[in-house]
């Protein structure tokens, strides 16, 4: 963590970029989406698109401005005012999420908001952080074994940004979660909104609840769906919890075989027939991960049928992975020799034995050599919220494990309240009409459910 009196410093360039009059030029000007390669036209009928140019650095406002890509489709009737979506990864579309899938917003939703989403700074259409692909599809795996890999893997990451940033420009190095919250507010600013509601999605809670510390009184209501806590302060507190999330996904997957006939590997030794194909693995972090996507959903009947061609063809699986730029900027999980590095795979091992390598693994190795993050890590510091952050998290979530959510809820305080879906898979809005209902009654009249209130599971279905 940086020393406390930067923080001071911080501090003071946090209130005055709040301050910064956006200029005239970010004014919104709306025109309609256009349909890009496989896109519908019919469903990307009814969006609009625009371009706010916005400052590469919003701690000199004053500096070169780069296109920053919005899109909305406005509300049908009664409107309530502006949802403003904040999307997952680090890597997903906002623009898209609106272009095509504002379907997954209830039809409560689509009529009484605005929903406006963006393409994050260095993602898609905002500036995208690009990269040699010759020298990305050699990035290495972040199972290290070895000394000489360990630092053969930070000589790459530092290549590989020193690359990167060549072929992005001077926002290579300003892609973080702190400036991404003054962009947010510089769409309020720009639609001339006072309040906003937002609903932000896994990568996107850490933008959400940045944003309520920062922007309070701008805040109408907030939905913050599969949390992620960024109070974990090392590499072994994030990857703890991470990849305990994971392996408890696993086990709900073999419990789930073992009691399921239409289970493809229904009466065989499931965690056998995984430690087998992993051992044979011609990359054991691509399998991981391919199979840690797999639990998403989850596709559980996916995976048994991925295990069980596996088991029959002797073949191993693979996975294209892709370090997240934002990420090594929001977090310090600084580890600078093999030693320490070992001893973090030996702990995942002995903890997780069935998922000892989680997806979570890759944001550690990519940030490797990094320099200290831009947005480390703190406690969530939230005050003078009107209405209190709603969070959403599956009591069975690979990506986000539950005791985020609750580590959260706690920081938060009197300005938080946490709603439990009793069952799998990343992202928990849509599992159900429990959690659809509670969730739009909360950010369409701001009714506030009372803590501890649960959502029965929802049998996966594939």
């Amino acid at each position: 963590m940086k020393p406390r009196t930067l923080a001071w410093t911080v501090a003071l360039t946090v209130a005055a970029a709040s301050l910064t009059v956006l200029p005239a030029s970010a004014a919104v000007q709306w025109r309609d989406c256009v349909a890009e390669g496989n896109d519908d036209p019919a469903v990307v009928q009814g969006s609009e698109c625009a371009t706010l140019q916005l400052p590469v650095d919003w701690r000199n406002p004053d500096g070169p401005t780069f296109g920053f890509e919005i899109a909305r489709r406005t509300a049908k009737q009664q409107r309530v005012g502006v949802l403003v979506f904040g999307p997952g990864g680090p890597g997903d579309s906002g623009v898209d999420r609106i272009k095509t899938g504002i379907s997954r917003f209830s039809p409560q939703l689509q009529d009484r908001f605005d929903i406006v989403s963006f393409d994050p700074r260095g993602i898609a259409r905002s500036n995208p952080v690009r990269c040699s692909a010759e020298l990305m599809a050699k990035l290495p795996s972040p199972i290290i074994k070895s000394p000489a890999e360990f630092t053969a893997a930070v000589d790459f990451n530092r290549r590989l940004a020193d690359d990167c940033r060549t072929h992005t420009g001077p926002l290579y190095d300003h892609v973080d979660s702190w400036q991404t919250v003054r962009d947010v507010d510089a769409i309020r600013r720009a639609l001339g909104e006072r309040q906003i509601s937002f609903h932000g999605s896994s990568y996107g809670t850490l933008l959400g609840a940045q944003y309520a510390e920062t922007y309070p009184r701008n805040v109408r209501a907030m939905v913050l769906e599969s949390v992620l806590d960024h109070s974990l302060a090392g590499p072994r507190e994030f990857l703890d919890v991470q990849a305990a999330g994971v392996q408890d996904s696993f086990d709900e997957f073999v419990k789930w075989c073992d009691r399921t006939t239409s289970c493809a590997l229904h009466g065989q030794d499931v965690r056998a027939i995984w430690a087998d194909a992993l051992a044979r693995a011609g990359n054991q972090f691509q399998l991981s991960f391919s199979t840690f996507r797999m639990l998403y959903g989850p596709q559980w009947n996916a995976l048994a049928e991925s295990l069980q061609k596996l088991a029959v063809s002797k073949q191993s699986a693979a996975l294209a992975a892709h370090p997240f730029i934002p990420f090594c900027q929001d977090w310090n999980l600084r580890i600078t020799n093999y030693r320490d590095y070992a001893s973090l795979l030996d702990r995942l091992a002995r903890k997780n034995p069935d998922m000892p390598y989680p997806g979570q693994l890759m944001a550690v190795s990519v940030c490797l050599g990094a320099p200290k993050a831009n947005n480390p890590q703190h406690r969530l510091d939230v005050r003078n919220l009107k209405t209190p952050i709603l969070l959403a998290n599956a009591l069975h979530d690979p990506a986000t494990a539950y005791p985020m959510a609750r580590s959260v809820e706690r920081q938060l305080g009197r300005h938080g309240v946490l709603l439990t879906y009793e069952g799998w898979g990343h992202g928990s809005y849509n599992k159900g009409a429990c959690m659809l209902s509670t969730v739009d009654s909360y950010l369409i009249d701001r009714s506030v459910p009372k803590r501890g209130t649960s959502c029965p599971a929802i049998p996966p279905t594939g």
